[in-house]
C-alpha cells in the first residue's frame, strides 16, 4: 500500500528533476516500484495541503481538479487546508512587508496514523512510504511493534528522488531506501494539466 505525502514528494522531485508542478502519477509511481521489488501494488493513498483561493487562487484550481481525477482513478486522498502565517519583512529600501507564507498542518500526523492503522488491520506487508520528513521515523518503531504482535513481517519502503541536484539525499530513517533516478520517475508522470483554464 501506498502512502504519498503529495507536497513532499513535488518539493523534492523539483529539487532534484526540476519538474515546477506535481506532475507526477502516484499510482504509477507506486505500480513501478512494485514491480522493481516484486510486490504486489494495492491501494493508493495521497495526503496533501490544498491552498486558499484567496491567496493562491491558481493552485486552488489546480487541486481541486488535480483530486477529483485522483479520486476518480481509485485514489484515497486527504486534504487539509493550508494555513497562512503572517509575516512582516523588511525590503532594502526600509519598508515593512507583510507576507503571508503558507504552511500545511496535519498532514504527516494523519499519514502516520492511517499507516499505523492500516498495518494494525494487516492491509498490507509493505508500506510504500513516498515522504521524506524525518518526523515520519517515529512510526517505524511502532510498525515493529505491530509486526511483532501479529508474529508477522511488515516492511516499510521509502522511494524518494535521487539525482545531483538533489536536497536531500535519504529516506526516512530506519526504513528501506529507494532512490528514483529522473528516467524512473521521469517514465511515471501524469501528462495531463489541471491548472484552471484561464492559467493555461
Amino acid at each position: 500500500m501506498a502512502f504519498v505525502d503529495g507536497q513532499n514528494l513535488y518539493r523534492h522531485a523539483k529539487d532534484a528533476f526540476g519538474h515546477h508542478h506535481p506532475n507526477y502519477d502516484p499510482i504509477k509511481l507506486h505500480n513501478a516500484v512494485c514491480a522493481a521489488n516484486g510486490w504486489t501494488p494495492n491501494l493508493v493513498r495521497l495526503y496533501t495541503g490544498v491552498p486558499d483561493p484567496k491567496h493562491s487562487p491558481m493552485w486552488a484550481g489546480y487541486w481541486s481538479n488535480r483530486v477529483l481525477a485522483l479520486k476518480r482513478a481509485g485514489v484515497h486522498v486527504t486534504t487539509r487546508p493550508i494555513r497562512y502565517n503572517p509575516e512582516t519583512r523588511v525590503t532594502p529600501s526600509g519598508e515593512e512587508l507583510v507576507i503571508y507564507v503558507p504552511k500545511e498542518k496535519g498532514v504527516d500526523l494523519r499519514l502516520a496514523l492511517d499507516l499505523l492503522k492500516c498495518a494494525r488491520k494487516r492491509q498490507f506487508d509493505v508500506a510504500v512510504l513516498f515522504s521524506q520528513d524525518q518526523d515520519l521515523a517515529e512510526i517505524v518503531d511502532e510498525v515493529k511493534e505491530i509486526a511483532k504482535e501479529q508474529e508477522r513481517e511488515i516492511r516499510i519502503c521509502c522511494p524518494f528522488p535521487h539525482g545531483p541536484h538533489a536536497t536531500s539525499r535519504r529516506g526516512v530513517d530506519r526504513t528501506d531506501w529507494f532512490p528514483m533516478n529522473q528516467a524512473f520517475y521521469d517514465a511515471c508522470l501524469d501528462p495531463r494539466d489541471y491548472r484552471p483554464a484561464r492559467n493555461r
